[in-house]
């Protein structure tokens, strides 16, 4: 009778997609009889099982998604190498309500000065708390939206970036993009106006945007959209790629 009901059981479990009870709930049973917990404190912590395994699934299944070049965190980031970037901005920012106000946050400095670093940290802060998220640098994104756009895929593509809670978007203002591209920049950035979050990370102070943009009346309308509701972090010093660089050579 025993197998006959551990057999049910268990295609139950199944049928209800409970894999972490499934795999649990034996083991579980053995502790709970060994502390002396009745049935509703083994119920309650076989679903807690079940509910911790299927948020680190999610968080898992979101990072994946979101292309992330590497999984970085706020606590790994050095801000005594920028002594005049607030840290307590930094975390209210993982945070991700800015997510929830459709807020924007641009991290402006030279080279070498983390922004990737901060803007993938918030990235996995965002997956963290279950919002989806996309990763581009800009010129990966503009030579997609090209590519779709030969292939009349533009309009899937721009319905699925829409979709995304928060894209990010790295490295403005390393590579000139080609007046279409830049166009289809703007139409990316106009799709998520006042309405889900971009973060940016660039080299380049507003003032030398139209350099990679090559349109003054676009670049101002980009600039307009982008800088309505956000959060700007100065990252201006020395590079951290520069600093290990001689570090490791004993400068």
């Amino acid at each position: 009778m025993k197998a006959v009901i551990e057999v049910e059981l268990k295609s139950h479990l199944k049928a209800l997609r409970l894999p972490t009870v499934l795999r649990e709930y034996q083991r579980t049973a053995a502790d709970a009889a060994k502390e002396g917990l009745d049935y509703d404190a083994y119920l309650l912590r076989l679903l807690q099982f079940e509910i911790s395994d299927r948020e680190a699934r999610s968080f898992q299944r979101l990072l994946k998604l979101a292309r992330l070049p590497a999984k970085k965190t706020i606590a790994e980031f050095d801000f005594t190498r920028l002594p005049d970037l607030e840290p307590l901005t930094v975390h209210r920012l993982g945070g991700c309500e800015f997510v929830s106000k459709a807020e924007n946050v641009l991290l402006v400095g030279s080279s070498g000065t983390g922004k990737t670093h901060l803007a993938t940290a918030i990235a996995v802060e965002a997956c963290r708390r279950k919002l989806s998220v996309r990763f581009y640098t800009v010129s990966q994104l503009v030579e997609a939206l090209m590519e779709a756009k030969s292939e009349r895929a533009l309009g899937r593509m721009r319905a699925s970036l829409k979709k995304v809670d928060l894209l990010v978007l790295d490295e403005l203002g390393f590579v000139p993009l080609p007046p279409s591209g830049a166009e289809l920049l703007f139409d990316i950035v106009s799709d998520r106006y006042e309405k889900a979050s971009i973060v940016i990370t660039t080299n380049l102070p507003f003032e030398e945007w139209i350099s990679v943009l090559a349109s003054e009346p676009l670049t101002h309308a980009m600039l307009d959209r982008l800088t309505h509701h956000v959060h700007i972090l100065e990252m201006n010093g020395r590079s951290y790629r520069l600093a290990q660089s001689l570090e490791n050579r004993g400068g």
